[in-house]
């Protein structure tokens, strides 16, 4: 299994010896945010320096969904299927609606602009949330250099009345969420912020209510660090890391790897019965087939 490492025997039950990793797409800047629209069969992620999300369909191959995109980062679907989107370029989280409309769901707080919204998960309940760290605004690369007007925090945007909630405010650059399929547990990533030597790690937040108990240090990825992450079945929490997508147990224990040739920045499960993993990968989108299923939310 050369794709793989394995570092406890239950990881070697979820991976296959005979379905490879696949690159199926190259040449791209930096992509980021998959998300996978099982009606449409087909995938949806971000190419940010490029200014462009694009589409990957079995046998077409990739196409152009949207361009310019505002510099999307982050993607995910609501409770309705519509593809909701954060955009580095214009600082806002955004909603595309059946008919193509774009309907803004937020683009400040307290009067103040966002930073870069950078992920986005919607709860059960239909709230958005979405983390809001700096990295769009830093640069030119993947957006515009501009002033930083608030704080690096996590949102929560409620489904009927759109009011804004900070629900993480201890973090330098929170960046990728995902809650347990339970939705008993909040996970976020701290990426640090840009040109420093910050930590880097995954923490874990209980779901009191509508709000968060205290963050715990769940896992430290290394090499490189968790941008991106999702849930299977089992429990189990599959991140992007420096050296492919490490695959990590419900109490924090790394079971294994699967090797990528390119620093992975997120990940999402689709396919038939979500039993594959679509990976993106700095420059290339790669896809591999599992014995376990994500869950999807929605």
């Amino acid at each position: 299994m050369s794709d793989f490492e394995i570092v406890d025997p239950a990881f070697g039950t979820y991976v296959l010896g005979n379905a490879p990793l696949k690159q199926l797409a190259t040449g791209f800047d930096w992509v980021e945010g998959p998300v996978w629209f099982g009606d449409a069969d087909c995938l949806l992620f971000s190419d940010i320096p490029n200014n462009r999300i694009l589409r990957w369909t079995e046998g077409t191959g990739i196409s152009t969904y949207r361009a310019p995109s505002n510099y999307s980062n982050g993607h995910t679907r609501d409770l309705q299927g519509r593809l909701v989107s954060c955009e580095h370029g214009t600082r806002r989280v955004t909603r595309t609606e059946h008919d193509g409309s774009i309907t803004v769901i937020a683009d400040g707080f307290d009067g103040k602009r966002l930073n870069s919204p950078n992920d986005v998960i919607v709860k059960s309940d239909g709230s958005i949330w979405f983390s809001d760290p700096h990295y769009g605004i830093k640069t030119d690369y993947e957006g515009y250099k501009s002033e930083q007007e608030l704080p690096c925090v996590v949102y929560r945007v409620d489904a009927e009345t759109g009011e804004m909630r900070v629900m993480v405010s201890d973090m330098n650059c929170p960046n990728g969420l995902a809650f347990s399929p339970d939705e008993s547990r909040l996970y976020v990533a701290d990426t640090g912020r840009m040109f420093s030597d910050d930590p880097q790690h995954i923490r874990v937040y209980p779901v009191e209510g509508e709000g968060l108990g205290a963050g715990t240090l769940f896992h430290t990825v290394a090499p490189g660090c968790a941008d991106g992450f999702r849930f299977d079945e089992l429990g189990n929490l599959w991140t992007s890391a420096g050296d492919g997508v490490h695959c990590i147990a419900p109490d924090g224990r790394l079971l294994g790897k699967i090797r990528v040739p390119e620093v992975v920045s997120n990940i999402c499960f689709g396919g038939r019965a979500k039993h594959q993993l679509y990976i993106t990968a700095s420059t290339s989108l790669y896809r591999i087939t599992l014995t376990v299923s994500g869950v999807q939310r929605p």
